[in-house]
């Protein structure tokens, strides 16, 4: 096959890149460890059983035959699919809907194998993967719905040091929903995409959710001295400020982002990729583009190679500042751009005739986005620490994948390509 001319990005467009490195307030969680209490007979250390490290409590799910119409609990209420939790849990089920059904069109054959599962206590996923299409080497597109209780020392992790876990409340409940994707197509010409947005909530501690069950019982004793029910009252008042209320999010927040990694730079697909972003974030407040381009830009960024894993993107996490509803409307006016984003470019890139070459050095950067995703991916280095299902966290990974001993660049376009990254 020939090789084909490649337009390598220009100078004005190298401005839509930054290389700065990452901001150092991006965290993971860190598990916590306990030991089991020690015996009168200790066991030798080969004996002993120690559980493995987890920083969340998440029950191992249950495979279904049939994806149910929703993953929240019974107990969330009759109206669950009015409130936040519901509207994006079907927000994200339609993208999904969306995105296979877009991804097998442009395949023009191949379809999508789908695992659907359940946990006893509520929540539960759906995972379609495509592999080995005529367009696509593996494409993934996972809904997740995850009830949990982590630490309060997770959950300040998880909020960057400054979360208020409740003082010394105990242990928190949590909520989480998202839909994450990775799309891999085969010719090296066509780029990788991936995709994720996700809603987080935590309830009140339950010592502190009990406890204000407790104070709306006695503010209803009809002979409660005045004096003692003004002090209930400010108490109640107290926790009820900050979320406390049983049923009610103590913390809530929005997360995720679309980023573009091409093995091949055309300046055209560039531009249209970053235009539809700063298309839909501009519909909302136009502050975000730029900022969430950067911080996509900080946060893609392999700090043991000096280089970024792509072109960017948008990304942002922990978004709580504005209003809750416009946020869910932001979000899905981003999950929603996904396809006219990446589709059009899918179909000028997916017959470009390419060479052995120009497969190996997709390889080579396909080695790259794997050692992003295993080493710094909060996503997936949160799943694999704390128990997730493994199949669901490693499908981001591509199918095959290169790594070259002390590798230099075969050509002036691997070459330039490799400077825009770095």
């Amino acid at each position: 096959m020939a090789a084909t001319t490649t337009t390598l990005i220009s100078t004005t467009t190298t401005t839509l890149l930054s290389s700065k490195p990452p901001s150092p307030h991006l965290q993971t969680l860190i598990p916590q460890i306990t030991f089991p209490t020690p015996t009168s007979k200790p066991q030798s250390l080969h004996l002993r059983r120690l559980p493995p490290p987890r920083a969340v409590v998440i029950e191992k799910e249950t495979p279904e035959n049939e994806a149910p119409p929703t993953f929240l609990r019974h107990s969330d209420g009759g109206d669950a699919a009015a409130t936040v939790r519901g509207r994006f849990e079907k927000m994200i089920r339609e993208v999904q809907d969306t995105v296979c059904e877009a991804i097998e069109a442009a395949d023009g054959g191949a379809k999508f194998k789908e695992d659907a599962w359940t946990r006893p206590g509520g929540g539960g996923g759906i995972s379609r993967v495509l592999q080995d299409g005529a367009v696509f080497e593996k494409a993934g597109v996972n809904v997740s719905v995850v009830y949990g209780v982590m630490p309060p020392e997770a959950y300040r992790a998880a909020k960057g040091g400054d979360g208020d876990a409740g003082g010394k409340a105990g242990s928190v409940p949590f909520f989480a929903a998202g839909v994450s994707s990775v799309l891999h197509p085969k010719n090296p010409f066509a780029p990788t995409l991936h995709f994720n947005y996700r809603y987080f909530e935590t309830d009140a501690p339950k010592e502190e959710a009990q406890r204000l069950v407790l104070l709306e019982a006695a503010l209803r004793v009809p002979l409660l001295q005045a004096p003692r029910k003004r002090t209930l009252r400010k108490e109640r008042r107290r926790g009820t400020n900050v979320g406390n209320a049983p049923g009610a999010p103590r913390q809530w927040w929005f997360g995720g982002g679309t980023d573009y990694t091409p093995a091949y730079i055309f300046e055209d697909d560039v531009k249209h990729f970053h235009q539809v972003q700063k298309d839909a974030c501009d519909k909302f407040d136009p502050s975000f583009y730029p900022r969430f381009k950067k911080w996509c830009d900080d946060y893609f960024y392999i700090k043991h190679r000096g280089e970024r894993r792509g072109l960017g993107g948008i990304f942002f996490d922990d978004l709580n500042n504005y209003d809750q509803e416009m946020l869910l409307s932001f979000a899905t006016e981003c999950a929603n751009s996904v396809i006219p984003a990446y589709v059009p470019i899918i179909e000028r890139r997916k017959d470009t005739p390419f060479t052995d070459s120009h497969k190996a050095w997709q390889q080579l950067r396909r080695g790259r986005y794997v050692e992003f995703n295993l080493v710094y991916d909060r996503g997936t280095t949160f799943g694999l620490k704390t128990g997730g299902r493994i199949e669901s966290i490693l499908v981001s990974l591509p199918l095959t994948a290169r790594w070259e001993y002390d590798h230099k660049p075969k050509s002036e376009t691997e070459s330039e390509s490799g400077k825009v990254l770095a």
